[in-house]
């Protein structure tokens, strides 16, 4: 049976609302989480993006729920190294409730440290080394790599969960999710694509199980609904490479002055089976897990209408 979660969007809230909105999401029957992992927020009008790790924290001390970084990119802006640390620590802090999610990353996020921002086959390469390098430190042992893409000297964690991370990887293309299939725990996706998970389960990831995250915008008028989710969420209507390529918010603003509001594609407004319709498509899809997001601020509205409406319809 899928499985729904609440997807918390570190682009628009502060930390104490993410661990706000991470209670309300437990009480209102939500069964996981998902929390976005950026430097930057999208859009400069999102206005938000708090250290991902210092909020799990305080998250994993608020709600029993598990929690999964939708997702870590551990190559560029933060080296592999202290990712694992920071995933075991994660771990033993949650009693095992963690999962890392990891992808290639945007150099929105990752040009800060390094303007040369690696094309993605070599991306691919180096979250594959990053992969094997931190299963490596979460042995305990006293761990030297010289590897392709990173050198770490006599390193080794003390602070280790009782079973190790597991390691969800989100793919969009063939050559991703072949890789996913490969390396990963599991998969994550955006997309509601049934082709996209078979081609997971065909690449070695048959019996592990697959997460997806869409955005969802509640509100009593469906056409105020639009308006916000074209305010804070046009990026969505972006096709192709670019989200991977343009480095600052302000150049996701000058290609989102082209996307109109039929093009943002969130389900929107008050009618429980426009959302049920959007989110079954993903569980048709054959994903296990699918985690739900509210675009804007009213979250309050939106705990109690899928308490009462949405989450019972599902299930």
């Amino acid at each position: 049976m899928t499985r729904f979660g609440y997807f918390l969007s570190s682009e628009e809230h502060g930390p104490a609302e993410l661990v706000r909105q991470a209670k309300l999401a437990e009480r209102a029957g939500f069964e996981g989480l998902w929390i976005s992992d950026h430097f930057h927020p999208w859009l400069d009008v999102q206005g938000q993006s708090p250290f991902v790790w210092t909020v799990i924290g305080a998250v994993a001390q608020a709600t029993s729920l598990p929690i999964t970084t939708a997702v870590t990119c551990p190559l560029v802006r933060t080296h592999p190294a202290i990712i694992a640390q920071a995933a075991a620590t994660t771990a033993a802090l949650t009693g095992g409730r963690f999962t890392l999610g990891v992808g290639t990353g945007e150099a929105l996020n990752e040009h800060i440290l390094d303007s040369r921002w690696p094309p993605a086959a070599e991306r691919l390469e180096m979250l594959e080394e990053a992969v094997e390098l931190m299963r490596d430190l979460w042995s305990g042992r006293l761990v030297t790599h010289r590897g392709t893409h990173y050198r770490v000297d006599t390193a080794r964690l003390y602070t280790l969960p009782d079973e190790p991370p597991p390691v969800y990887m989100s793919a969009f293309g063939e050559k991703a999710v072949t890789l996913a299939g490969k390396i990963a725990d599991g998969f994550i996706c955006t997309s509601p694509s049934a082709e996209l998970v078979d081609k997971f389960h065909k690449a070695g990831g048959a019996g592990k199980p697959s997460q997806a995250g869409m955005k969802v915008c509640y509100a009593l008028d469906e056409a105020e609904a639009r308006k916000t989710v074209h305010k804070l969420w046009p990026t969505q209507g972006i096709q192709g490479e670019a989200s991977q390529l343009l480095p600052l918010p302000r150049h996701f603003e000058e290609l989102a002055e082209m996307v109109s509001e039929d093009e943002v594609g969130s389900p929107c407004g008050p009618d429980p089976e426009v959302h049920i319709k959007a989110i079954q498509e993903y569980v048709d899809a054959g994903f296990d897990e699918v985690y739900i997001s509210q675009i804007g601020q009213d979250q309050d509205a939106f705990f109690d209408f899928y308490a009462e409406k949405v989450l019972p319809r599902l299930r």
